[in-house]
């Protein structure tokens, strides 16, 4: 099992402090830096910027929204990573929220599983180098070939409902879930196994950290706010709710003002999904994950003014891994 690292891309938070964080990640030798994208910096960008910053560290890119980015371009953004880097680079595929996807970007999310099996169908051809003629229902790519070298990455299917975790069988390397507590990150680990037969794909676990000297209330007020969107959320709500949390899903399902909804999520409610206390609490945590079947604990930590760039997070981590 491994302890790895992603940035929060925090809102509260300089976008420039993205970097710091993967300073630290490079300094301390995480195996993996996983980078995403929400409203500041591209992706393939950011990653480009941090390569240098992480001698040893693996880039994970994504989850990348399917219905947001074609095959060719996330596969040709992968490869000029790598290459401008000099580094592998692992690909991860999601099909993001309404908010990001149809209000930001003006797209589609109708049928997004579908887009997320036939994107993940033509990325897997791309990222081994071969041209891919995938005529889908959503998604469609033809004659396209990599004129840079594959980026030499695993490709990662990010899944909650069986559909994606279908997916994550027939095409991906790795499974990914986001705030998942360790008896449901099992449940979906033997759908993945099920589904997927002979074959393996190692599973990841993103969760929100703040641990020793970084377990603040500032940091615990960061990731309460983090969670607020998915109390009501298909999947999510029955997580919560086995969790000991359905009065919580039951106000949320009212649709109240954010403000008052955030005053209803407890310290406690972030430790279900999260990773959150002293060293010892902490690797407790990370082993009821691997007890459940993941493989890759996947560190989001807290971002605050008394712990910048998530540094008392990551070095109380280092000592977990």
């Amino acid at each position: 099992m491994t302890v790895q690292v992603s940035l929060g891309l925090w809102q509260d938070r300089p976008a420039s402090e993205a970097l710091d964080t993967a300073r630290i990640v490079g300094d301390l030798g995480f195996d993996a830096l996983w980078i995403g994208e929400m409203a500041t910096y591209d992706a393939f960008a950011l990653a480009t910027a941090a390569g240098p910053l992480l001698p040893s560290t693996r880039l994970v890119l994504g989850p990348l929204a399917v219905t947001v980015r074609d095959p060719a371009m996330i596969a040709m953004g992968a490869a000029s990573v790598a290459a401008l880097t000099g580094r592998p680079v692992d690909v991860a595929l999601g099909t993001s929220s309404t908010v990001v996807v149809e209000r930001w970007h003006g797209r589609s999310r109708a049928r997004a599983a579908r887009a997320l099996d036939e994107s993940a169908r033509a990325v897997r051809l791309l990222l081994d180098g071969a041209r891919a003629d995938v005529a889908g229902e959503v998604v469609s790519t033809r004659g396209y070939r990599l004129r840079l070298d594959p980026p030499g990455g695993d490709l990662v299917v990010a899944a909650f409902g069986p559909h994606a975790v279908r997916t994550a069988a027939r095409h991906a390397d790795r499974m990914v879930l986001n705030l998942v507590d360790p008896a449901t990150a099992g449940d979906l680990v033997r759908q993945l196994h099920a589904a997927a037969g002979d074959r393996r794909p190692r599973v990841a676990v993103w969760a929100p950290a703040a641990i020793g000297p970084g377990f603040t209330p500032a940091a615990v007020e960061q990731l309460r706010r983090g969670l607020v969107g998915y109390l009501a959320a298909p999947g999510y709500a029955d997580m919560f709710t086995r969790a000991g949390f359905g009065d919580i899903v039951a106000f949320a399902r009212t649709a109240p003002h954010p403000r008052e909804l955030l005053a209803a999520v407890s310290g406690d409610l972030v430790a279900t999904v999260g990773v959150l206390g002293d060293g010892e609490v902490a690797a407790k945590r990370i082993a009821e994950y691997r007890a459940h079947g993941v493989d890759d604990v996947v560190l989001v930590p807290a971002s605050t003014v008394d712990d910048p760039a998530g540094s008392a997070t990551l070095h109380a981590a280092a000592a977990l891994r």
